[in-house]
């Protein structure tokens, strides 16, 4: 796995590869509203049952022809309020959907639409998309502006012992995000607007081959105190059977300075599995010289066959100084249920295919209308 935070990276990198992928991640919380977003574009959606499918037939020679990234475009986007799911909308499609920034850094789904202004140092999001299928309609602008930034660089292709198929590109580690959320309902035209101001949080990724080929699993996460920001990535690597590749990022407040931790020890415990969640560790404890971290996993806000997102405690020792429970948001991503037809038809549930009818897709989501409706989720 390579790791960057060359922001030169950020841009399409038009991968054409059988199997290969490319996301744009966007996260943000509203601490003071109990409200949090997240946006991801996709060129090469790593996640969709079809994109996996099609792979998986033509790489057996059930079919000719390759699967290409850009055929399976896509966007998605969820929006917590409370501590619980409110929208989780994933829609992808073909080529004639997607598009780059010509020369910049930005793309667009449709009428979701990011774009990076290198003169301000500002990413700035534009949101519009219907969901029918929950009677909804939402309408966003966000403006992510960094606060700070890492300088580091690995490039896993000069180390033969490790796997360099996947790259990370830390690109804000910490922004301050102004947005504005207008969500209405499609059957009545109620509408709901929330003026959004909080921090968040952009990374991209991108593989050359489907993550469960290269990946066995991979934990992620942040926290934001007024002392210290971490940034901690864990990728344990399929077949290798020696320590995890990890690294911690710190962010010192106080003094300013902005370590990278790459000689980290990794101990997971407390493993536990859901109905179809992943099994997953709830413990983490990351070590390496002067910092010891420990997070504990709690309320899980995403559950899936194979991703889970929670609100986490961390601990954190950093020289002499000692944080207990500091907030923070830990992800988790086992990439093998992927591979599982079964899975694929389950995950076929939450993804709606451009010209593509799925009864799945029509059944999940009318019994979460009726959960909404049971739970008073309603304009």
């Amino acid at each position: 796995m390579n790791i960057t935070t060359d922001p030169l990276q950020e841009a399409w990198h038009r991968l054409d590869a059988p199997g290969s992928y490319e996301w744009w991640y966007f996260d943000a919380e509203d601490e003071a509203q109990g409200i949090s977003v997240v946006f991801i574009w996709f060129a090469g959606f790593a996640f969709s049952p079809y994109y996996l499918s099609h792979y998986e037939d033509w790489k057996a020679r059930r079919r000719a022809d390759p699967p290409n990234p850009v055929d399976y475009a896509g966007f998605s986007f969820q929006f917590y309020e409370n501590g619980k799911e409110a929208i989780n909308f994933i829609k992808e499609g073909g080529r004639e959907l997607f598009a780059s920034e010509d020369g910049g850094v930005g793309v667009r789904f449709e009428g979701n639409r990011f774009v990076y202004d290198r003169q301000r140092d500002e990413y700035r999001l534009s949101i519009d998309f219907s969901f029918p299928a929950r009677d909804r309609s939402v309408h966003a602008s966000f403006s992510f502006r960094p606060q700070h930034r890492f300088d580091y660089h690995l490039d896993t292709s000069l180390h033969d012992s490790l796997d360099f198929r996947h790259q990370w590109v830390l690109s804000v580690p910490k922004a301050e995000v102004l947005g504005i959320l207008d969500i209405r309902s499609l059957a009545t035209g109620k509408r709901k607007v929330v003026q959004f101001r909080g921090r968040g949080y952009h990374d991209h990724n991108l593989g050359t081959v489907p993550m469960y080929e290269s990946i066995d699993r991979w934990y992620w996460g942040r926290t934001f105190s007024e002392r210290y920001d971490l940034i901690y990535y864990v990728v344990f690597l399929r077949g290798r059977l020696s320590s995890p590749q990890a690294v911690m990022m710190l962010r010192d407040h106080q003094s300013g300075k902005a370590p990278v931790f790459e000689a980290v020890s990794v101990t997971e415990s407390r493993f536990t599995r859901g109905l179809f969640a992943p099994v997953h560790g709830k413990k983490l404890r990351l070590e390496t010289v002067g910092v010891s971290v420990e997070i504990r996993h709690q309320k899980a806000l995403d559950a899936g066959p194979f991703y889970l997102r929670y609100t986490s405690r961390l601990s954190m020792t950093i020289g002499d100084e000692r944080l207990e429970e500091v907030k923070g948001i830990s992800e988790f991503l086992n990439p093998a249920p992927l591979r599982s037809k079964l899975m694929q038809f389950f995950t076929a549930s939450r993804v709606l295919r451009a010209g593509k009818r799925s009864a799945m897709y029509f059944l999940y989501n009318f019994f979460k209308r009726q959960f909404d409706w049971f739970n008073k989720k309603k304009f």
